[in-house]
């Protein structure tokens, strides 16, 4: 009896450990005329959970965000293949970077030699944001990825084929 008071309760606490080291993934999504899907699966982070620092990769909850197209993209003029990407926002004095790489592997470093699009983004000041957020607007075969936080967004724009 005294056994069965332990271990229950311990099996139930290594259960709740284990539902919490998973992180929740939110989805920003662009569906194109024709059907087709292009979409950012990333962690949830806020400007007290994110560290922000000038030339280093925005890692929210710790991972890359993760680019998944079903159509052949241009962004900034560099072409993009159907498949999975990393998108690295990378904030810099006075502007950013998005870098699109072909490194999926969960938990890999950052690796700039593995971008295949990497480019300034425009940037604008707005009304502080303390939550992460990413979302497309569409248009014909255009969707534009915007990005905020604290009080910076940023808008890129990708092009289907």
């Amino acid at each position: 009896m005294f056994r069965a008071r332990i271990v229950v309760p311990v099996i139930l606490l290594m259960a709740a450990s284990c539902l919490a080291q998973q992180e929740p993934t939110s989805t920003a999504s662009c569906y194109l005329d024709d059907g087709r899907e292009v979409y950012i699966r990333y962690n949830p982070a806020t400007t007290k959970t994110l560290k922000v620092s000038n030339g280093k990769p925005l890692l929210p909850g710790g991972a890359a965000m993760t680019l998944f197209t079903e159509a052949p993209l241009t962004f900034a003029d560099m072409g993009i293949s159907l498949g999975a990407y990393t998108v690295y926002p990378i904030p810099e004095k006075g502007k950013w970077i998005l870098a699109i790489n072909k490194n999926v592997t969960p938990g890999a470093a950052y690796d700039e030699k593995q971008d295949v699009a990497r480019s300034s983004v425009e940037t604008d000041e707005v009304p502080e944001q303390q939550a992460l957020e990413v979302a497309f607007a569409h248009s014909g075969s255009r969707c534009t990825l915007r990005i905020v936080l604290g009080k910076t967004a940023t808008f890129s724009e990708f092009i289907a084929h």
